[in-house]
C-alpha cells in the first residue's frame, strides 16, 4: 500500500475525531458566546481540522487524486464509530444502510 494512501488515511481519521470534539463542545451550554467558542473542545476540534487539513496536503504529494475522494468518503464511517463509541448513538438501519452504500461505493471503484 502506497505510504501518501496511510498518511491520507490518517488525515480521515484525526479529522473524525475533530468533528467528535466540535460534537461534543456543542452539546454543552455555555454561560456566555465567549466561552461557547473559546473552550479546549473548539479549539483543540479546529486544531486538529487544521492538522488534518495540513496532513491531507502531504498526502496529496504523492498520489493520484483518484482515490481521494473514495478515502476521504471513509470519514463518515470513522464519525458514525466515534459518536457511537463516545456519545452512545444508537446505529440505526438507516444508518447502516447508509455506511453499506458508501463502502460498496469503495467496493465497486477499486475493483
Amino acid at each position: 500500500m502506497n505510504v501518501y494512501l496511510l498518511i491520507l488515511i490518517l488525515s480521515v481519521v484525526v479529522a473524525s475525531f475533530a468533528q467528535i470534539l466540535l460534537k461534543k463542545s456543542a452539546a454543552k451550554t455555555y454561560s456566555s458566546p465567549i466561552k461557547e467558542y473559546l473552550n479546549v473542545y473548539v479549539i483543540c476540534g479546529y486544531g486538529m481540522m487544521f492538522l488534518s487539513m495540513f496532513i491531507t496536503v502531504m498526502a496529496y504529494r504523492g498520489l493520484d487524486f483518484s482515490n481521494v475522494p473514495v478515502v476521504e468518503s471513509l470519514g463518515y464511517v470513522v464519525v458514525m464509530l466515534l459518536s457511537y463509541l463516545f456519545f452512545k448513538e444508537k446505529i440505526t438501519k438507516k444508518k447502516l444502510l447508509g455506511m453499506a452504500v458508501i463502502l460498496c461505493g469503495i467496493f465497486v471503484y477499486y475493483r
